[in-house]
């Protein structure tokens, strides 16, 4: 009896425990071994049934188990071409999600599923917009991909196309997308501005700052192209021919929609779009809300009219009502034009100056700088010499325009080349006796130069 009682007594503790003996730390152990050792050589083939054991049995064991599962689906997919093992690769991203939450960012395994199944081509174009849409509309912070951008807009394009979006629905998340951009930039360019400037300053950068340096510069050059690439995609949709008959078609209808307003006010201004519309919206916008916006686009208007002092007033206005740092920088560069088409070198770059200190990736600022110190250089110096020295000022400016703004750096760098020949050459710096030395511009520009040496 006492021996009937012992084995009913095991079977019933067997059965209790039974899962977690499936389970035990041990051989989870054993089975993330089985797994780890051939992935970490990228055997992936003897690893997947480890992976497979480990999912299911020991699923929140280790979050290596997600790391390495996402490297060996990347590999089948891209390295063999199995597009089978797609959803395998979906699948560790919601498994690491579901299991290590702590340790994940929700947001960027949102937005690495909606471009796997971009990339992938899984589901519908309205499902896949719709996957990146929920991915950026829940933790935009997150959202940082140039590439994941780029498809998130081009997609809402298509389905535009297709007629399963408005093309006000466009133009807004436009809006969004370039903001977006911007905003990334303008964090870029702010972290790698120093850095230029101490080069500038002839102080050497450490191991890890150049490494920073490099790593700036091509992102920087990354959301340019994504940038470019966005308008492209948006093309003829947001040209004039289409945006004047659809805002007059809208205006009566929305004429005390401020948002509208200043939205289609921006999108013509935006365009350079010449129509007695901008001005119908500017005064109607002055009226419903005098605002920075407002005195904006009514100094643009005078400005069009050839009404330079004018225009100047309104933008001065702009400036000082505005709160919005981020909007302040167009303002500034309207105010930068004004003076530089009067040839008012000096106060176009306190205004130039003034952009760049809320839109560090500004580089049309350090290019409009660059240009005026070229045209200033017969005026700045008593020599011929101190005077073509101007010119390595204003590469120097072209060559930064370049670096914080992908959209100019073509035309910079080939500025700063045409510049630097225009310099003086070494041949000039030793008959001049000048090598190392130092030229001061007692002009406008101020600040000096050092002669290279030979």
């Amino acid at each position: 009896m006492k021996t009937k009682f012992i084995l009913l007594f095991t079977i019933a503790l067997l059965s209790v425990s039974g899962k977690s003996f499936a389970q035990a730390p041990d051989d989870c152990a054993i089975s993330m071994s089985y797994f780890t050792e051939p992935a970490k050589v990228k055997n992936y083939e003897a690893a997947l049934p480890y992976y497979e054991k480990l999912i299911k049995e020991c699923p929140n064991y280790n979050l290596a188990i997600y790391q390495y599962g996402v490297k060996m689906f990347e590999y089948f997919i891209e390295e063999k071409g199995d597009k089978s093992k797609v959803k395998d690769l979906i699948q560790a991203w919601e498994l690491r999600l579901q299991n290590f939450p702590e340790q994940t960012k929700e947001g960027d395994v949102l937005s690495t599923i909606a471009q796997i199944k971009f990339d992938n081509n899984i589901g519908s174009k309205a499902e896949q917009f719709k996957a990146y849409d929920e991915a950026f509309k829940k933790y935009p912070e997150d959202f940082t991909s140039g590439k994941s951008l780029y498809a998130y807009f081009s997609l809402a394009v298509d389905l535009y196309n297709n007629k399963q979006k408005d093309l006000q629905d466009i133009f807004n998340l436009y809006d969004v997308v370039t903001s977006k951009i911007d905003t990334e930039k303008n964090s870029l360019a702010a972290k790698l501005t120093p850095l230029l400037d101490a080069e500038e300053a002839g102080i050497a950068l450490t191991d890890k700052e150049q490494r920073a340096k490099e790593v700036y510069e091509n992102n920087l050059g990354v959301y340019a192209t994504v940038e470019e690439s966005v308008n492209g995609k948006l093309g003829q949709l947001a040209d004039c021919p289409n945006l004047i008959p659809l805002y007059e078609k809208d205006y009566e209808q929305k004429k005390n929609d401020i948002d509208w307003i200043k939205a289609a006010s921006n999108r013509l201004d935006v365009k350079d779009c010449d129509s007695p519309l901008s001005n119908k919206l500017a005064v109607r916008l002055h009226e419903l809300e005098p605002s920075s916006t407002s005195a904006y686009y009514l100094g643009k208007q005078a400005e069009a009219e050839g009404k330079a002092s004018k225009a100047l007033e309104y933008f001065n206005q702009a400036a000082d009502l505005e709160k919005n740092s981020a909007q302040k920088y167009r303002i500034y560069y309207s105010i930068a034009e004004n003076y530089r088409k009067k040839g008012s070198f000096g106060t176009a770059r306190n205004y130039y100056n003034k952009m760049l200190e809320v839109k560090p990736s500004a580089g049309i600022a350090y290019y409009k700088i660059g240009a005026m110190y070229a045209d200033s250089a017969n005026n700045c110096g008593t020599t011929v010499f101190e005077k073509r020295a101007m010119y390595w000022l204003a590469a120097d400016m072209m060559d930064k325009a370049a670096r914080v703004d992908g959209t100019v750096a073509a035309n910079a760098r080939a500025a700063a080349s045409s510049y630097r020949q225009r310099a003086p050459q070494p041949s000039d710096i030793f008959a001049e006796d000048m090598a190392g030395k130092t030229i001061t511009f007692n002009c406008w520009v101020g600040g000096s130069v050092r002669v290279p040496n030979l």
